[in-house]
């Protein structure tokens, strides 16, 4: 859900102006019949949901995760709360699913939405599964979202490597999902929004596909979001496309501060002139 913006420039209550730019795109790549990737790029909720392979209606799944997000768009900002209820409604719709077997259905889902911590803004990241939030400031890569997943649980007890973790024959179970009957418990962590910086939220269709060096090549390649986009679906599929792909791409164009008001700035001046001090 959602459309590529060039530019979308966003005002605080404060007077603060956020420019943002985002695009996105989603394949069902070379293997599956069914693309059961979906997304939701409305500011100020940017997401991506992977309903579960394997399982019935994971389609659906997802598709009901991104459509309650949804219903944030438009706004100014979000917070843990709207989340968590959208989640919970999610979950609820997903039950009166048609197709929906008695296990239930389920998806990943991670994504970001600009929020106000303690009135400055930030992005608020979340995640529940094995779908990434990645972090581009100055060149360097960081993955912001940590995976729910049997080889990350490896990789923390350090019985594996990370390497190892891409190629493991159990590197597509999770442990935590939206769905099958149980409340969902995402992940949060808030970073601050600053000029330059560019989030990719992306599925494992990626991931599976390009390793965090091949992720940075294409996402420092080109200052379009539009593009970096494409180019990232291009060497999904160019390797392999064994899973659905999905990337979302969101640039912080701008971050302006309102001016200070006369009175405040006359104040200000005041206390840093030196018969102050």
């Amino acid at each position: 859900m959602g459309n590529g913006k060039s530019r979308h420039p966003i005002v605080l209550p404060d007077g603060t102006k956020i420019t943002l730019s985002w695009a996105a795109g989603t394949d069902v790549g070379h293997r599956r019949q069914v693309n059961e990737d979906s997304f939701v790029a409305q500011a100020p909720i940017f997401a991506v949901a992977d309903g579960m392979g394997g399982h019935a209606a994971g389609d659906f799944a997802s598709a009901a995760v991104v459509t309650r997000l949804a219903e944030h768009g438009g706004k100014l900002v979000m917070g843990t709360g709207d989340i968590d209820q959208s989640l919970r409604l999610a979950v609820q719709d997903m039950h009166r699913g048609t197709g929906v077997t008695d296990e239930g259905s389920g998806t990943t889902v991670t994504g970001v939405a600009l929020g106000l911590i303690s009135d400055e803004p930030a992005w608020i990241v979340f995640n529940i599964g094995d779908s990434r939030v990645y972090r581009l400031v100055g060149g360097v890569l960081e993955q912001l979202t940590v995976d729910h997943s049997i080889v990350q649980e490896l990789v923390d007890a350090g019985q594996i490597t990370r390497d190892e973790a891409d190629t493991h024959p159990h590197s597509n179970v999770i442990t935590r999902a939206v769905g099958f009957h149980e409340s969902p418990i995402p992940d949060y962590r808030a970073i601050a929004v600053e000029p330059g910086m560019r989030l990719l939220i992306c599925s494992d269709g990626l991931t599976k596909e390009l390793t965090s060096y091949g992720i940075r090549h294409f996402m420092t390649a080109d200052r379009s979001a539009e593009r970096v986009t494409a180019h990232l679906l291009e060497a999904a599929l160019g390797n392999g496309g064994r899973d659905n792909v999905t990337v979302l791409v969101v640039d912080v164009l701008d971050v302006t501060r309102p001016e200070p008001a006369p009175e405040q700035a006359a104040a200000e001046g005041a206390l840093d002139s030196p018969a102050a001090s």
